[in-house]
Formats: C-alpha cells, sequence, structure tokens
C-alpha cells in the first residue's frame, strides 16, 4: 500500500510530497496532464515563501533563476516604498515565471525519492477505516492509506468528497496570454503607461524575441472560463482599452480567469485532505496564489508525516484545518478588497485615495504587506510569549544560519541557556546550543520551532518545555 497518494503536480503537490519524503513516507503524485504547463499564472514568490524554500536548501537554485524587486507597491498596486522592519532576512520579492518553479520543485521531488505519474487523472475514490482508493481514468486502481487532493480550483476531489465550496462568482474576468506584437517597445511602453493612470487591470509585460505577456479585461464573465479566448477577443479588447491592439499576433497560449472567492468547508475529510486551490480561490491581486499552496504544504507535510510514521499526538492532523482555513479566509478577505481597490469607478478611487494616504503611515504599510507576503500569520496556540505562533525569521549562529539547520524537516530546539533538554524526543527535535551568539537577533532564552517554522514555545523552564513537547511532537521514546 502507498502511504500518500496526490493528486496535482502542481507547486503545492510537489512541495507536500517532497515534505513527506523528508521523513520516509512512501508517496505518490498523479498529475492529469502529460507535459509540464507552459502557463505563466504567477511570477513570483513572496517573502514567506521564499523562507521556505531556504530552510529546505533551495532558495539557491531560484536566486539563480529569479531576480529580486523591492517589496513595495504590491498591496492593490499602491505606489508605496518598501517598508521598514520586516521581519525577515529576505525583504524582497523573488520574480520567477511559475513553470521555472513547476521544474524545480519538480526536480527537487525527485531527488528525495518521489515518484511523479503524468498523464494519470484521478476519477473516483473511496474510503474505508483502512486507506482510500483512488481510481483513474484508465482503469488503473491504487490503494494509500491517505490521499491529498492538490488538484486546482476545480478540484475533482474536493468533488467527490462533496466538500461545500461557499463564496462569491466571478464579478469581473480577465484574459491573460502570451503573444507576439507588432509594434515597436517604446510605442507599448507609452501606451501601456497612459492606460495604466485609470485601468490598472491591463498590462503588456515584455518576455523577450518581440514576446509580451497580456493582460486586459475581458468583455464580461465567461460562462465557461475552461474554454481558452481568441486572438480576436484580446485585439477585441485591447483596443477597447487602449486605442490598439499593438499587432498582437502569433499566441504562445491565451487563457482567462476571473475573481471568484471560494473556500472550503473543510480541508479533511477523515483520510482524504485538500491543499492549494483545492482548498481555495481567490482574485490573483497581490499574487499570492501559489504563495498560499506552498504554505499549506509546510504546514500539512509534517504532520501527515507523523500520521503516517505513528508518533503523531492526538489532533494533530485536525490542526491543518484549524490553522490554514483561518489564513485562507484572510487572503480571501484582503484579495477582494484590493481588486475593489483597482476598479476605476469613482467610490473604490476615493477609496483607494484615502488609503493610499494611511499607507504614509509606516505602521500601516507594513501591516498591508506583511497580509500579502504571509510574514504577519500567527496561528493560535494560546496564551505566551508574543514570538508564540509566529514564524522565526533567519538567525545566525556560531554553527552558521538556523534556516541552514532545518533543512531535514524536523522540529528545533534553539538554545541560548545550554541547560535545556530534548531527551525523549530527539528522534523528532533537533536541538541546537548557541550560547551568547543570538542574543542580538533573538531576545529569548530559546525557542521550540515546529517543521515549518513556527515558534511552538519559548522560554528558559524545561519543565514548560517538557508539557509543549508532547503536544506537537507525541509521547517520548522510552
Amino acid at each position: 500500500m502507498i502511504d500518500v497518494i496526490i493528486a496535482g503536480g502542481g507547486p503545492t503537490g510537489l512541495l507536500l510530497a517532497s515534505e513527506l519524503r523528508l521523513h520516509g513516507v512512501h508517496v505518490i503524485v498523479l498529475e492529469k496532464d502529460s507535459e509540464p504547463t507552459r502557463y505563466v499564472r504567477s511570477l513570483g514568490l513572496h517573502a514567506r515563501s521564499i523562507e521556505v524554500m531556504d530552510q529546505r536548501g533551495l532558495l539557491e537554485r531560484f536566486l539563480a533563476l529569479g531576480t529580486r524587486h523591492p517589496l513595495g507597491g504590491y498591496f492593490a498596486a499602491i505606489p508605496k516604498p518598501p517598508p521598514r522592519g520586516l521581519d525577515t532576512a529576505h525583504a524582497y520579492v523573488l520574480g520567477i515565471p511559475q513553470p521555472v518553479t513547476d521544474r524545480l520543485l519538480a526536480e527537487h521531488a525527485v531527488e528525495v525519492g518521489v515518484e511523479i505519474r503524468r498523464g494519470r487523472e484521478l476519477v473516483g475514490l473511496s474510503e474505508d477505516d483502512d486507506g482510500v482508493t483512488a481510481e483513474l481514468a484508465d482503469g488503473t486502481r491504487l490503494r494509500s492509506r491517505y490521499l491529498v487532493g492538490c488538484d486546482g480550483g476545480r478540484s475533482t476531489v474536493r468533488r467527490l468528497l462533496g466538500v461545500g465550496f461557499p463564496g462569491e462568482p466571478s464579478r469581473v474576468d480577465s484574459l491573460l496570454g502570451e503573444m507576439e506584437v507588432g509594434v515597436p517597445a517604446q510605442t507599448v511602453t507609452d501606451v501601456v503607461a497612459e492606460v495604466r493612470r485609470t485601468h490598472l487591470r491591463f498590462g503588456l509585460g515584455p518576455l523577450g524575441d518581440g514576446v509580451y505577456r497580456v493582460l486586459v479585461p475581458a468583455d464580461g464573465v465567461a460562462e465557461d472560463r475552461s474554454v481558452p479566448p481568441t486572438i480576436e477577443e484580446f485585439q477585441h479588447q485591447l483596443r477597447a482599452y487602449a486605442g490598439t491592439d499593438f499587432g498582437v499576433h502569433s499566441p504562445r497560449w491565451l487563457s482567462r480567469f476571473g475573481d471568484a472567492t471560494r473556500l472550503a468547508e473543510r480541508y479533511r475529510v477523515g483520510r482524504v485532505l485538500l491543499a492549494g486551490d483545492a482548498a481555495h480561490i481567490h482574485p490573483p491581486t497581490g499574487g499570492q496564489g501559489l504563495n498560499l499552496g506552498i504554505q499549506d504544504a509546510v504546514n500539512l507535510g509534517w504532520k501527515l508525516a507523523a500520521e503516517v510514521t505513528g508518533w503523531a499526538p492526538e489532533g494533530l492532523l485536525d490542526t491543518y484545518h484549524a490553522e490554514r482555513h483561518p489564513v485562507a479566509a484572510d487572503v480571501l478577505v484582503n484579495t477582494r478588497a484590493q481588486m475593489f481597490l483597482l476598479s476605476p469607478e469613482p467610490g473604490p478611487q476615493a477609496v483607494r485615495h484615502l488609503l493610499a494616504e494611511l499607507m504614509d503611515f509606516e505602521d500601516v504599510n507594513r501591516y498591508l504587506i506583511e497580509k500579502v507576503t504571509a510574514l504577519g500569520v500567527r496561528y493560535d496556540f494560546g496564551a505566551g510569549h508574543e514570538l508564540l505562533g509566529r514564524h522565526l525569521r533567519d538567525v545566525r549562529l556560531r554553527r552558521g544560519r538556523l534556516y541552514e539547520l532545518m533543512r531535514a524537516g524536523r522540529g528545533l530546539l534553539l538554545d541560548q541557556t545550554g541547560r535545556l533538554s530534548v531527551a525523549g524526543w530527539a528522534d523528532r527535535v533537533d536541538h541546537v546550543v548557541d550560547v551568547g551568539d543570538v542574543g542580538d537577533e533573538l531576545d529569548v532564552p530559546a525557542v521550540l520551532l515546529r517543521p515549518d517554522g513556527h515558534v511552538a514555545w519559548a522560554g528558559d523552564d524545561q519543565a514548560e518545555l517538557e508539557d509543549h513537547l508532547p503536544r506537537w511532537f507525541g509521547a517520548p521514546a522510552t
């Protein structure tokens, strides 16, 4: 029997598979497409996702193929400088097209032993007390202990489970594609700058060799968004907004997307779970979609692995829904708000003007960017130290950097006292004693980190530590 089947080989599914493999879990990824997608749905990684890549030793690969951009102007495209004092060592956006992200994550997954089966579409599933049976389009049946649907906004897994997906339908559609233009680059730059003074959902970005990524509002909302638009629709809409179609021709690919917001009622039904767009869809404002899925994966991976390998404390797997569902709900709210602020109508423009003034206050600017980047996420672990539930930024230690010590996906006790112990949990938690070297960056005697980098405990009392270890890492070994 397979330990975990993952339906969907996008960024969420690939990273989740790799997280499971860190703990020796036998995992198979089923991807219905025979070839990797060429569509550039996402353009980059935000700070919290960059931290995740750093924690798993992948960041250098991404930096080599990406471009760092200042972290300013990402909330509703309101032009403001990057806020000061963000709680991260990676205060930038990494521009990198999604096909490149997909390739890097797939390469990593294969390196750690993930089996990726392309051209394999899941069409049915059934669950019993011992596992899940997955039925594929070719008639193959596979058995696994757990199954995770990472199969996108039109998730087959979610539909088969009967999980509700309440929310709001699309009110506006956008056309997106890559194509060649027939006018000089300077003409494109000048016209786009003029149009974007009033229409922020419009843009043409150069990709090289005369090819541009084209974004333009659609004429109404499509009944079936799976049907791609035509080049003639792009030409018509470009003329409607810019007075010219820029001579666009020879499209590489064409697509459309809407601004629907929907959130799965449950992230878990027995042995089947949902992650990424299968669990939540929202407008693309702020570039949060792919990043939200990546953070779902790193939250779920170690918990599901703990269930499979047998050391999970009671209720650990249910904390996946408890922690990630509210985060997605907040993303739905802030993306819908950003869509409102992008409208050229007088009412939204008045609110936009007022918010732009408020963002001149450093705390407001920082608060909104922390929403977009997920640096502001704090899971509810109850009362305690102000760090409790938050991610911990990378800090420098005598032996290197904190994130370099998190590559194995285990828990970690960073101990500046030299007096604490994780005896009984040493097979699940690493103990790093770094006396006096990180005091300027970490003003707390010791912190216990979960494998996803969030602080599970902070203090200096051994008895308190031993009260918290079982909550996240199960019973001590005897």
